[in-house]
C-alpha cells in the first residue's frame, strides 16, 4: 500500500518510486483527499503470470485489467462532483484515462479505468485499469487527479512496468498452449546442447529471470540502446513491436556497436574476464553488467550471447528459446557454399574464409509478422552473436524460420546468412603443388542436426525439418587448378566409394576405433595409398597440427567391399586433447594408377569423465537455508594424475569457487569435495565442477547439477 499524507498547500512536489508519492494540488479545500493506493501487488501479479519477476515494482502484462484501490482521507469521493482521472506517462508520452462506472468488458485496443457496481463506498474506490494489447514495454508511472469545478488536485501514486501478454490472443507474440507458455515464458531453466551431431552433449543453463534486479537489468538495457538514445519517444512508441524490440535487444547484448551486454572472445588467453565455459546462468553476467556501469562483461561465446539473450526475451515477455544447430556455416561471401581445403594426405587446412562451427547456438523467439503476411508467423531466428552486420549493426534477425525451410531469402530480416547456416553446401578441395586433385560437394553436412529443449522434459527436441526439406546428397569429383575452383561444378562417378565412422562412443581415457569403408566400383584390381589423419580443433576454429597419422598400401580386387580399422590409443592423444576439443579425422584414398583421390571426413567430440555432484536431502532446497553438496571425480585412467584440482562454484548458490588439490591421484582413486551452500532466492540454480591437473592445457572433466531453490515452508 502507498500511504499518501494530507498535504495543504497551494502546490507540492516531491518525487518518490513505488513505494512513496508525489503530492501536488491546485484549486482550494473541499475535495476529497487520497490516503492510501492499494495496488494489489499479489493479486495483479497472480493474475498477470508474473509472480517473482520484481520485489519492487508492480509487474503487469499489456491488454489485461489489473486493479487498483483507492482510499480516502477525511470526506468521501462524489462521483457526481468530482471525476477521478489516471494519468499514465513513458518518458514524454502520456496518455489521461477518465474513470467510468460500467460493467461492460474493457476493450483491448485503449486504455481504460472502470468500476464496477459493488466496487465503490463512501471511503474507497476499487479501478479496473486495463491497457491497449499494442501498449509499449518499459516502466509508466502512474498519476491519480480528483478533479471539480473548483480544481484539481494530483498525486503520483507509483510505477508500474508493462510487459508483452502471450496469454492474450490479440498480442502479436500469443502462445495458445499453456504447456508452452510454462516451458518458454516462465521456465528459469534450460540446456545448452553442445559437441558435435555424432556424439551430443548437454549443459544446464540457469535463466534466472527471478533473481533480484534481472527484470530492472533488462528495462535498463532498452533505456540505454542506440535507438532510445537517438530518439526516446520514437523508441517507446516502436517497442509495441515485438520486431522492432527483437532488433534491439538483440544488438545490446553483445558490445560490437553500443554499451551492450558481453564482450566475445574465441581465441587465446580469458585472462581478466571469464572464461565462457565457466558460465552456468544469465543473472550473474547481467548483474555485473549493471554494476559496471554497463561495461560489457567479459567473456561470451555463442551459447552465452543466445541465453543471456533468451533470459531478456523472456523477462520482456516474448516467448522464446535456445536452439543449437550442428554443424553450423559461416558464409562470409553469401554465395552458399562452404570451402575447406585438405592436403593430399589428408590434413585440413587453414586456407578458407568460409568456416563451419561444429555447433553454433541462437535463440528462437515466437511473434507474427505483420510485415511479412501469416505464413511467416511464429517461431524467429535471432542470433546475438556478432558474426555479420544487419543494417550497418552486429544483429541478426528475426528471421522466420518458415522462411528458411522454403527459401524465401528476401524475407526479412538477414535469411540468406541464417539459410547459408543449416543449409549451405560443403565444397571439400583436396589441395597438391597448388593444383586441386580432388574434390567432393557435400549437400547434407551442414545444419544436419538442429536441436532445443523438449517442452517439460530435458530431452532433446530436434528441429531440423523445421528448418530444411530433405535433398540428396551430391558427389563429385574432378582435378582443377587452385585458379579454377571458383566457377562452374563438374559431375563425375567415382570409382571408389568411401565411408568413415566412429564405432562406439567416443571416449576420453578409452582408445579411438576408427572404421572405413572402400567399395570398388570396377571391374579392375585395385592398388590404393590409404591416409588417414587426425587432427585436434575447437568447435568454431581451424585445425591444429596433426597429432596421429598412418599410411598403407591396400590391394582391392573387382567390385570388393574392404573394410579397415585402426585404433587411436589413449597414449596418442591424451596429450592434446581436453573435454572441449574436437577432433578431425580424414581419410583419403589414392588410385596408384589412375592418381585419382577420394575424400572423407568425420568430426566428433569425446565424453568426458563423469563429475559426481549430490545434494544432501535432494535436489528440492529451501531458500535461505545450509545445504551442502558432495562433488567427486575418479581418475579411470590407466596412469596417475599429478597436480589434481577439482573446483566447485555455483552463482546465486556459492559466494566464491570452492578448490581441491591433490598431488597425486593414482588410478582408481577418487578426489572429493563437500560444500555447503545456500541459496538467497527461489528459482532453478546450478552448481558447476571442473577436473584438472597438469598433464592436461585445459579442463579434463565438466560437471553440472541443478536444483530447484523453493520458499521457505
Amino acid at each position: 500500500m502507498l500511504v499518501i499524507p494530507s498535504v495543504d498547500r497551494s502546490s507540492c512536489c516531491q518525487t518518490m518510486d513505488h513505494g512513496q508519492q508525489t503530492t501536488h494540488n491546485s484549486g482550494s479545500g473541499g475535495h476529497c483527499r487520497l490516503k492510501l493506493v492499494d495496488f494489489q501487488v499479489h493479486e495483479n501479479h497472480t493474475s498477470h503470470e508474473t509472480e517473482g519477476l520484481s520485489q519492487k515494482l508492480l509487474v503487469l502484462r499489456r491488454g489485461k485489467p489489473f486493479r487498483v484501490t483507492l482510499l480516502f482521507r477525511d470526506q468521501s469521493w462524489n462521483p457526481h462532483a468530482e471525476n477521478l482521472v489516471l494519468q499514465v506517462i513513458l518518458g514524454h508520452l502520456s496518455q489521461k484515462i477518465l474513470v467510468r462506472f460500467t460493467d461492460k468488458l474493457p476493450s483491448i485496443y485503449h486504455w481504460s479505468a472502470t468500476v464496477l457496481s459493488g466496487h465503490v463506498d463512501l471511503m474507497a474506490v476499487t479501478i479496473n485499469v486495463c491497457s491497449p494489447v499494442f501498449s509499449s514495454v518499459g516502466l509508466y508511472k502512474l498519476l491519480v487527479h480528483i478533479e471539480s469545478r473548483r480544481g484539481r488536485r494530483s498525486y503520483a501514486v507509483g510505477s508500474f512496468v508493462l510487459l508483452y501478454n502471450p496469454w492474450l490472443k490479440g498480442d502479436p507474440v500469443y502462445m495458445p498452449q499453456d504447456a508452452q507458455l510454462q516451458e518458454y515464458v516462465k521456465s528459469d531453466y534450460g540446456l545448452v546442447y553442445m559437441g558435435t551431431n555424432i556424439n551430443v552433449s548437454e549443459r544446464p543453463w540457469s535463466f534466472g529471470q527471478y533473481e533480484p534486479g534481472v527484470l530492472e537489468a533488462c528495462l535498463q538495457l532498452l533505456q540505454i540502446s542506440p535507438q532510445h538514445l537517438d530518439d526516446q519517444d520514437q523508441d517507446f512508441i516502436r517497442r509495441a513491436d515485438p520486431v522492432y524490440l527483437s532488433r534491439v535487444v538483440c544488438s545490446m547484448v553483445n558490445n560490437d556497436d553500443d554499451m551492450g551486454i558481453l564482450m566475445g572472445k574465441w581465441q587465446g588467453s580469458y585472462e581478466g574476464g571469464v572464461n565462457p565455459t565457466a558460465w552456468s546462468g544469465s543473472a550473474d553476467i547481467l548483474h555485473r553488467w549493471v554494476s559496471s556501469k554497463f561495461k560489457p562483461v567479459c567473456f561470451g561465446q555463442c551459447w552465452v550471447f543466445a541465453s543471456v539473450l533468451c533470459t531478456v526475451m523472456r523477462v520482456l515477455g516474448i516467448p522464446s528459446r535456445v536452439v543449437t544447430v550442428f554443424n553450423a556455416a559461416h558464409d562470409g561471401n553469401a554465395n552458399m557454399k562452404i570451402e575447406e581445403f585438405y592436403s593430399s594426405t589428408g590434413e585440413k587446412l587453414n586456407l578458407s574464409k568460409d568456416s563451419i562451427w561444429n555447433f553454433h547456438v541462437w535463440v528462437e523467439s515466437w511473434m507474427r509478422r505483420p510485415d511479412l503476411g501469416e505464413r511467416f508467423d511464429g517461431w524467429q531466428v535471432v542470433d546475438p552473436t556478432p558474426q555479420e552486420k544487419s543494417a550497418g549493426v552486429y544483429v541478426c534477425g528475426p528471421c522466420p524460420v518458415a522462411a528458411v525451410q522454403q527459401k524465401v531469402l528476401r524475407a526479412q530480416y538477414d535469411t540468406p546468412f541464417i539459410y547459408a547456416s543449416v543449409d549451405a553446401d560443403v565444397v571439400r578441395l583436396i589441395v597438391r603443388q597448388g593444383m586441386v586433385v580432388g574434390r567432393t560437394v557435400d549437400t547434407l553436412c551442414v545444419g544436419q542436426l538442429i536441436y532445443t529443449k523438449s517442452v517439460d522434459s530435458d530431452d532433446p527436441k530436434n528441429l531440423t525439418d523445421t528448418y530444411k526439406l530433405t535433398r540428396p546428397m551430391a558427389m563429385m569429383m574432378c582435378t582443377r587448378s587452385l585458379a579454377e575452383v571458383s566457377g562452374r561444378e563438374e559431375d563425375s562417378t567415382s570409382v571408389l566409394d568411401v565411408s568413415l565412422k566412429i564405432e562406439g562412443k567416443p571416449t576420453v581415457g578409452e582408445s579411438i576405433r576408427l572404421c572405413i569403408n572402400i567399395k570398388n566400383n570396377t571391374f579392375n584390381k585395385k592398388v590404393l595409398m590409404e591416409h588417414v589423419n587426425a587432427q585436434i580443433k575447437e568447435y568454431n576454429s581451424s585445425p591444429q597440427e596433426s597429432f596421429w597419422k598412418v599410411h598403407q598400401e591396400v590391394h582391392m580386387s573387382p567390385s570388393e567391399v574392404l573394410t579397415l580399422r585402426h585404433t587411436i590409443p589413449p597414449s596418442e592423444y591424451e596429450s592434446f586433447v581436453s573435454s572441449d576439443d574436437i577432433v578431425n579425422v580424414a581419410v583419403v584414398m589414392k588410385d596408384m594408377v589412375t592418381e585419382e583421390r577420394v575424400l572423407e571426413t568425420l568430426e566428433f567430440n569425446m565424453t568426458s569423465p563423469k563429475i559426481t555432484i549430490e545434494v544432501e536431502g535432494g535436489d528440492s532446497i529451501q531458500v535461505r537455508m545450509e545445504h551442502t553438496a558432495r562433488v567427486s571425480f575418479t581418475n579411470i585412467f590407466s596412469k596417475a594424475l599429478n597436480g589434481a584440482v577439482l573446483t566447485v562454484e555455483g552463482s546465486g548458490l556459492l559466494k566464491d569457487k570452492q578448490v581441491e588439490r591433490l598431488t597425486c591421484l593414482k588410478p582408481g582413486e577418487k578426489i572429493e569435495k563437500t560444500v555447503s551452500f545456500t541459496a538467497n532466492s527461489t528459482g532453478t540454480k546450478v552448481l558447476m565442477s571442473t577436473f584438472s591437473h597438469d598433464g592436461s592445457p585445459t579442463v579434463v572433466s565438466r560437471g553440472f547439477h541443478k536444483v530447484k531453490v523453493t520458499a521457505a515452508s
